[in-house]
């Protein structure tokens, strides 16, 4: 059922409607170098062919899998003697060109900078990530999206009714709800929308049957895999929408992205050390549990392990996502990190230091240290930063949840601390390692 000319192609109108750039391209009859980005069926591999094919050029496919340098210099011949003899130009296709290494693509670069070979590269994976910074700058990068519910259907409809290319010579009917379970199953896939029509056509006819239902669609189809690869980029978009849900404080988003990284096979305790990160970091101290509840999903999903696991890694995704939000201590830690690095190993005042010497004595080493259980609320006007950041504050405590009341007692510590503090009347002594 590959279309035999574009004005078969279904879907991606952003790129081939009217006045679009790919239209535009054929109609002035100039094909440049491009990078083809999209999932699995939505065309890619089609739609190379017939650009090919609308620009008269001579085309080379094959797949960076099984093919290399050795392919690549083969098509740089053929290229030439195809400019030798005709001035034909050359497509050469890459699919899946993610795969080719570092060095396959060096090779293939001199080739695209000197006009020989036109590039056409197909890819699932994000080419910012994949394909080397030179050759990505001398083609353009044309995302193509899932097909809609509409196309897939067109498709569909196409592929029973084409007695020559389809399957139109076995006058099956598809039940609406059919049709509605096969689209929902091919989630924007062509290739899975034909393919398990093809087998869900060959039940029903085995069994004589002419109209073809839900069930069919069903057992043709068995179990297809969640898209999610941990190695590529949807791994980055899933564990990300995971880590804003639970940040948005939406419990069931957050839950369906989990059960998403799940069922795809993702390393349980890598979404538990997602969320260990996640409950000092976005929840903080407006909820201090939260890091306990953490710890504990990660170590519960360590010691019960799949399939079960799943189930205490829902009850801290839900804890987390809804629990208060503060993210205080860790914009603290990063402003305090910015200190160190800036100022560098800033002397520690004399008075903070330790003293267990009397030669350090001498020196003023504890000299002046104030013991706060020696005053009222254990608060004592001291600094306890280097002098140059004296006044420095990196935290601020929010009022949301138990970080209100740490933010009403600094509020007071701070505030005392730069009045005169009152010894205690209840102090019990100088402890002996007071100045350690």
């Amino acid at each position: 059922m590959r279309p035999s000319g574009l004005s078969e192609f279904v879907g991606q109108e952003h790129l081939l409607g009217p006045g679009k750039l790919l239209n535009q391209m054929i109609a002035a009859h100039t094909l440049h170098s491009m990078v083809l980005w999209g999932p699995p069926g939505s065309g890619k591999t089609t739609l190379a062919h017939l650009l090919a094919h609308e620009s008269e050029a001579n085309f080379i496919s094959f797949s960076a899998v099984i093919c290399g340098v050795a392919e690549l210099r083969d098509a740089a011949e053929a290229a030439r003697r195809e400019l030798a003899l005709g001035g034909r130009p050359t497509v050469l296709f890459i699919d899946e060109i993610h795969r080719w290494n570092r060095a396959q693509q060096d090779a293939c670069l001199p080739h695209v900078e000197s006009g020989l070979l036109t590039l056409i590269g197909a890819t699932t994976e994000n080419p910012s990530f994949e394909i080397i910074a030179p050759l990505l700058s001398r083609a353009r990068v044309l995302v193509l999206y899932p097909l809609s519910d509409g196309d897939i259907a067109a498709l569909v409809r196409r592929a029973l009714e084409d007695p020559e290319r389809g399957l139109g010579h076995l006058q099956l009917k598809l039940a609406d709800e059919a049709m509605s379970e096969l689209i929902r199953l091919a989630n924007g896939d062509a290739r899975q929308a034909l393919s398990t029509l093809e087998v869900a056509a060959g039940l029903a006819h085995q069994a004589g049957r002419n109209l073809l239902g839900p069930d069919d669609v069903r057992e043709a189809s068995q179990h297809k895999p969640l898209l999610y690869d941990r190695a590529g980029e949807e791994h980055y978009n899933v564990i990300s929408a995971f880590i804003k849900s639970m940040r948005g404080s939406d419990p069931d988003a957050a839950l369906y992205w989990m059960m998403r990284m799940v069922e795809a096979g993702e390393e349980p305790l890598f979404i538990a050390r997602r969320m260990v990160i996640f409950a000092a970091e976005d929840v903080g101290n407006a909820d201090p549990r939260a890091l306990q509840v953490a710890i504990a999903v990660k170590e519960a999903v360590d010691f019960v392990g799949m399939p079960e696991g799943a189930i205490p890694l829902a009850q801290g995704v839900t804890y987390l996502a809804s629990a208060p939000k503060s993210n205080a201590s860790y914009t603290a830690m990063r402003a305090a990190r910015e200190d160190a690095k800036r100022h560098g190993a800033l002397a520690v005042p004399l008075h903070l230091r330790n003293a267990p010497t009397p030669l350090m004595r001498s020196q003023g080493y504890g000299e002046s240290y104030r013991y706060p259980h020696d005053y009222e609320a254990a608060l004592v006007e001291q600094n306890y930063m280097p002098d140059i950041l004296k006044d420095r504050l990196y935290y601020a405590p929010t009022d949301r949840g138990y970080e209100s009341r740490l933010r009403e007692f600094l509020d007071k510590a701070r505030s005392r601390k730069r009045g005169t503090p009152r010894r205690s009347e209840h102090s019990g002594g100088e402890p002996p390692d007071r100045n350690r």
